[in-house]
């Protein structure tokens, strides 16, 4: 357990290091600063400012937390800060559910599970940093495996690992692609179905909807209503080209 405290100093302060530096570095941020749900808090004048305050904040907090010795009042104070980001996110999910809360970057993505995950995670971590007394070596493992989640769990860097992920799953497996011959929905089969040479040249003959479909051998075969005759069509499952569409005009007797 004293390892366990020991990281989260570690961890926290990378984390506040990140935030704090954005906030007052960064002049998208500060651009944006307008648009967020702290406009809306202390007022769209006075979001600039207020976001320096408290990126300062976020680096003094950071730096107890580094310097030695450490102390238990330290992480009293970031898990202090990280429940005013809890009451914070709850406010503006409440009051500006449609903006971005401004935590570490300019993005408009509003504020989400993610971000009270991110917070509640911080909190959890300042709570057990109060009792790391620099006796113990930290548990880089751990430390580690918490600030991945903390970076997994921030919207605002989608952009650099989560967007090209999803669209390299997106090559790999093409989310259009025809799916397993049992696994084709009917309204794929009737789309490729009323796009084929074979039910133009039936469709004047049907007086019905769609009768009666069943799968066999590969084929799904589709029943329509012909007057006194009965159309069935026969398209193969897992197939794209509309010419392969076959038409049968056969008597009611004939499928009894």
């Amino acid at each position: 357990m004293d390892g366990i405290a020991a990281s989260q100093p570690y961890v926290i302060a990378l984390f506040l290091l990140w935030a704090g530096l954005v906030k007052l570095l960064s002049r998208r941020t500060r651009a944006q600063a307008g648009r967020t749900a702290l406009a809306r808090l202390v007022g769209a004048a006075r979001a600039v400012p207020a976001l320096r305050l408290v990126g300062l904040a976020e680096l003094a907090v950071a730096a107890a937390l580094l310097v030695p010795p450490v102390h238990p009042l330290d992480g009293a104070a970031a898990a202090l800060l990280s429940a005013g980001f809890l009451a914070y996110l709850a406010y503006a999910s409440v009051a500006a559910p449609a903006t971005s809360c401004g935590c570490l970057g300019g993005h408009s993505r509003p504020v989400d599970v993610r971000a009270f995950a991110r917070a509640g995670l911080l909190l959890a971590a300042g709570l057990l940093a109060t009792g790391a007394t620099g006796a113990h070596p930290p548990l880089v493992p751990l430390a580690v495996l918490e600030v991945v989640a903390l970076l997994a769990l921030s919207a605002e860097l989608d952009r650099h690992w989560l967007v090209p992920l999803r669209r390299l799953r997106a090559r790999l497996c093409p989310p259009l692609a025809v799916p397993p011959a049992g696994d084709v929905p009917l309204e794929t089969s009737l789309h490729l179905l009323r796009r084929s040479p074979a039910y133009c040249s039936a469709s004047a003959r049907l007086t019905s909807d769609v009768r009666e479909t069943w799968d066999e051998d590969g084929t799904r075969f589709v029943v329509y209503g012909a007057g006194d005759r009965t159309a069935v069509f026969a398209l193969p499952l897992g197939g794209d080209d509309p010419r392969t569409v076959r038409v049968a005009l056969v008597d009611e007797a004939a499928l009894a």
